[in-house]
């Protein structure tokens, strides 16, 4: 079934060996998956800042942006979805109202650790995340 991933899901599944870990890289391998072009902008920089308070090593974080960078994504520009972005704005912020959006769109679920995300009124998409995250 197609899912719509968000950067926290990806980055998880590359470098975390947690519960939240083992859950995003399920969620990852699953196919297929979509969408914002953001998100590899936004995983690639969540990266850099792991690396940069060393919380993985360079050796890691190269590893993960490689991996990053060959995951079969379909990925969707932001103009097509602008109007429902900007309807959800009084909830969520613009960045993940674009996952919210696509999702809608394509009436599939929302795969995110964000609990804010998870947890906003005014999505009309499952949102999904990890067990873990759920108690949090």
């Amino acid at each position: 079934m197609t899912k719509v991933v968000d950067s926290c899901v990806l980055v998880s599944a590359l470098v975390d060996s947690g519960l939240d870990g083992a859950w995003s890289e399920a969620v990852v391998v699953e196919e297929p998956l979509i969408a914002p072009e953001l998100v590899l902008v936004e995983a690639s920089n969540v990266l850099r800042r792991l690396e940069r308070s060393r919380e993985i090593s360079h050796v890691e974080a190269s590893f993960a942006h490689a991996s990053l960078l060959r995951l079969e994504l379909d990925l969707f520009p932001f103009a097509p979805f602008a109007e429902r972005v900007w309807e959800l704005r009084e909830n969520l912020t613009c960045y993940d109202a674009w996952y919210v959006a696509i999702a809608e769109a394509f009436g599939c679920q929302l795969a995110t650790l964000d609990h804010r995300l998870s947890r906003a009124s005014g999505p009309r998409c499952e949102i999904v995340t990890s067990p873990r995250s759920k108690g949090t």
